[in-house]
């Protein structure tokens, strides 16, 4: 993991995060060799500089992409806004819950990368699917080469992530080269979902899932006996979940393990292992709705797999960083191990063979895409040649 801020474990997983997404190392070190002394404080403290200095980068790009835009050259202005999106998307999901800005930063950071990829002629589409009176956002990616109805991996975040992080990071490109369309999602407690419309997240996470799948059973672009269901991080628990209850799913996998998440919390609060995000408290009550801690430690022992995974019955795969410091890998093989109806599980654990042995794979995402999207074009009927 590349460690540009010693000792403080949020701010490196957040550039590292960045990077993946396709941050350029020299707007990189502009922006966070200012922070280095204040980030020795601690990752609560400095956020707010950390804001400052991100949103000044993506300003940056913003005016050049102007100037781009200005000239004809639309292609390169998409591009950067593309990059200055990943930097204040960076920033505001760094900041406490109640801090004011962080609306306005959003806001500005949704027109940046809709109008980036409109730029750049991306093959990514914005989906708008039903839910609970309000509609869960979406980014659809097109498989490529394919005639006729195509199979599809939904994509979902982790605790903090957002449809634009799994984008960028890249899986719908890889799978869309094997023949499989994707679909990103900003699912309850996450992203729009959490912060337009204060959808909270669910331990039943099947409840939303199912109304995915329902919306693309009415696309005649898409094969509804082989739609799949990827998570990442905390991903990791709400996709088994919902391949357990929701039949039409064909497969799923999880690129980060997240067997029982409420335990994780448990020794998390007595100060064992790394935290994602600052303020994570405050955090974690926002994204499930909990009105104090005692109400949210009162939820935690539901967010678990244990009793769930035997309903599965379609191919599953399971994968970690063997030196994942967030989610011991002892739940990766809790995972694997209650799979019992499976008729085609496999776990990979990634190693200092492959890379990505950080926490889903964040220090160096590169095998784990190859490695996803080739498991699942070869189940779903995609190509691998």
């Amino acid at each position: 993991m590349f460690e540009y801020f010693p000792k403080n474990y949020v701010w490196n997983l957040a550039l590292n995060l960045a990077m993946e997404m396709g941050a350029r190392i020299g707007e990189l070190d502009e922006m966070c060799r200012p922070l280095l002394e204040v980030s020795q404080r601690g990752d609560d403290e400095g956020t707010r500089m950390f804001l400052q200095s991100w949103e000044h980068m993506g300003d940056k790009l913003i005016g050049q992409a102007r100037e781009d835009e200005a000239r004809g050259r639309l292609i390169s202005a998409g591009t950067k806004l593309g990059r200055a999106a990943v930097y204040l998307l960076t920033a505001e999901r760094m900041q406490a819950r109640d801090y004011e800005p962080r609306k306005a930063l959003y806001a500005k950071f949704q027109d940046c990368f809709q109008r980036g990829v409109r730029l750049a002629h991306e093959n990514c589409e914005r989906v708008e699917i039903p839910y609970e009176g309000a509609h869960l956002a979406g980014l659809y990616t097109r498989a490529e080469g394919v005639s006729g109805p195509a199979p599809l991996l939904v994509q979902v975040n982790g605790l903090d992530s957002t449809k634009e992080m799994l984008y960028r990071v890249g899986l719908p490109q890889h799978l869309a080269k094997r023949g499989i369309s994707s679909l990103c999602l900003d699912q309850p407690g996450t992203g729009e979902a959490l912060r337009l419309h204060g959808l909270t997240a669910r331990h039943d996470s099947e409840a939303w899932a199912s109304k995915v799948v329902d919306y693309l059973e009415t696309r005649d672009d898409i094969d509804p006996k082989r739609i799949g269901l990827q998570g990442v991080s905390l991903g990791g628990y709400y996709a088994p979940r919902a391949v357990a209850f929701e039949p039409r799913f064909a497969l799923g996998a999880v690129w980060g393990a997240n067997h029982n998440w409420g335990e994780v919390q448990l020794a998390r609060l007595n100060r064992e292992g790394e935290r994602p995000v600052p303020h994570y408290w405050e955090h974690v009550q926002w994204v499930w709705g909990a009105g104090s801690m005692d109400e949210f430690m009162a939820l935690i022992p539901k967010i678990t797999l244990d009793g769930v995974l035997d309903r599965i019955r379609v191919p599953f795969l399971v994968t970690h960083g063997e030196q994942d410091r967030q989610i011991p890998l002892k739940y990766a093989h809790q995972t694997y191990e209650q799979l019992v109806n499976s008729p085609d599980k496999e776990l990979k654990v990634f190693t200092e063979k492959e890379g990505g042995v950080q926490h889903s794979s964040v220090d160096n995402s590169a095998y784990g895409l190859d490695y996803i999207s080739d498991w699942v074009a070869e189940r779903l009927g995609g190509h691998v040649t």
